[in-house]
């Protein structure tokens, strides 16, 4: 018995006994009240089971949505190296076997040998119809040899991919069967920021999770995650494993696919997540179901946002609308007369806000529909109705290039355009104007969007054909200079305050 033992007993015995006078006293106090435990358990008042659970929250809503969310699980096979093919990969220790050898060489230098490798990964989808389509993304099923689908009910399913759009990160499956349990599908043009919102998928592969959240934002874009960019932005908890499942409102209805979450490399939810609106991804499911692959609008021409320099510059009133810095030859905006500089404020009576907003507008219409425009035009305002044509599978719509330059073009080397530099800048012989040879990091016009080889073919509207024209223009200009460039074949407004 050692120290510690022996005075913890003595303690003991001394709080045992307080413990049963204190008791002992309790207990006559209750007996002097005449209450009983059998008199307190009548006292208590139970559940009827005969009555049911008392619902609260959105436990209905999801037991109605659970069955239509799957979890897709997907192989493919992949070549690798039986040999690092970093050396830096190599523990120190390991690295002195190798010397000066080259790491993926085998000794003698002969190349590694190659092996099949399987990669396998888990994601989630959305059963959209009865017929056994599903609505998932891009990149879960991306490059998989084998697409598998498991059902609320453990079912697994063999599925096919029936066609997918890389663009939005929309891809379309679907399983043999029929009388599938299938979502109610929204209208996401109907959400509003601070309205409810539950995330349901596999993250992580544990299984069906729902997370609940609000919507936190609307039309969100310019994210650098796809070409076509109209997020809705949630809080719901989105984890790995989440992609492609549903986002739903209170109601229960199909509001959007969950796609992306901002972690900042820790690859878990950090309560900024986005989904792809529902009325984009039926939009896509359309075209694929009806024409093997989607076919987008096209308009033709090369758009930008108004900043507030070029709002300036250009003596507009606010910064509404999308600037065209380009027209596409032959295009359906140059046959309809739209012109370089002229501002679009409205498609189909929709303000446009940004490059953005046009191009989802545009992109969401069918090829040689009608288009209404309202554009603004040195001043005045016009409509303007355009036939759509369909865009060129090895063209994209040009994206907006913005700038926001403060300054002259002090720091800028200029250069005469001659038939060498513009054979070199892939322009042809007739082109004229001025070449930006160099941009100083010092320079007031470094961060303006203006970039080397640009050749700038006008300073406010009036043409110059080499440096003394421009230099001369924009001693005339005034506070406000507005360029335009010619980059690589495409023409844009950049706007300078001097």
């Amino acid at each position: 018995m050692n120290s510690r033992t022996f005075w913890k007993k003595p303690q003991a015995i001394t709080i045992a006994m307080i413990l049963l006078v204190g008791l002992a006293g309790f207990g006559m106090a209750r007996a002097s009240q005449k209450i009983s435990f059998s008199g307190l358990h009548a006292s208590m008042k139970l559940a009827d089971p005969a009555e049911g659970p008392s619902k609260t929250g959105f436990a209905p809503v999801v037991k109605g949505v659970l069955p239509d969310v799957v979890n897709i699980s997907t192989s493919k096979i992949t070549r690798a190296s039986d040999q690092p093919s970093n050396q830096d990969d190599i523990p120190p220790f390991f690295q002195q076997f190798f010397g000066q050898q080259m790491p993926g060489m085998n000794p003698g230098g002969r190349m590694p040998r190659q092996r099949d490798q399987r990669e396998d990964s888990l994601g989630s989808g959305v059963i959209v119809s009865p017929e056994g389509y599903i609505l998932t993304n891009n990149h879960v099923i991306d490059g998989a040899t084998d697409v598998r689908v498991t059902l609320a009910d453990k079912r697994q399913l063999k599925a096919k991919v029936v066609g997918t759009d890389p663009k939005t990160d929309i891809a379309v499956l679907k399983v043999d069967g029929s009388d599938f349990h299938a979502i109610t599908i929204g209208d996401s043009s109907k959400v509003e920021v601070g309205d409810y919102a539950l995330a349901i998928g596999d993250p992580f592969g544990v299984g069906q999770t729902v997370t609940m959240g609000i919507i936190s934002a609307m039309n969100r874009g310019n994210l650098g995650i796809e070409d076509y960019e109209d997020f809705i932005q949630t809080d719901a908890p989105i984890n790995p494993g989440n992609s492609g499942g549903a986002l739903i409102n209170d109601r229960g209805e199909l509001i959007g696919i969950n796609t992306a979450i901002l972690s900042h490399g820790s690859g878990g939810n950090e309560g900024i997540g986005f989904a792809v609106p529902v009325n984009l991804a039926r939009q896509v499911m359309n075209q694929i179901l009806d024409h093997g692959k989607v076919n987008r609008a096209y308009l033709g021409i090369m758009i930008q946002d108004v900043t507030p320099a070029i709002a300036k510059a250009m003596g507009l009133n606010d910064m509404k609308g999308v600037l065209v810095g380009d027209v596409t030859p032959s295009g359906p905006a140059m046959k309809s007369g739209i012109q370089r500089g002229d501002v679009i404020l409205e498609v189909n009576g929709k303000p446009m806000a940004d490059s953005r907003t046009l191009r989802m507008a545009i992109s969401m219409m069918n090829p040689d529909s009608s288009v209404k425009l309202k554009l603004l035009r040195n001043g005045s305002q016009s409509d303007m109705t355009v036939k759509l044509g369909e865009l060129p599978a090895s063209k994209e719509e040009a994206k907006a290039d913005e700038g926001n330059s403060k300054g002259a073009l002090e720091g800028v080397t200029l250069e005469n355009l001659d038939a060498d530099t513009s054979r070199q800048l892939g322009l042809p012989a007739t082109t004229m104007g001025v070449v930006v040879a160099e941009i100083s990091p010092s320079s007031p016009v470094a961060s303006s969007g203006l970039r080397r080889g640009d050749v700038i073919q006008e300073v406010n509207h009036q043409p110059v054909k080499n440096v003394s024209q421009l230099e001369e223009a924009i001693r005339k200009a005034g506070t406000n200079v507005l360029l335009l460039v010619n980059r690589q074949g495409n023409t844009l407004f950049i706007a300078i305050s001097m």
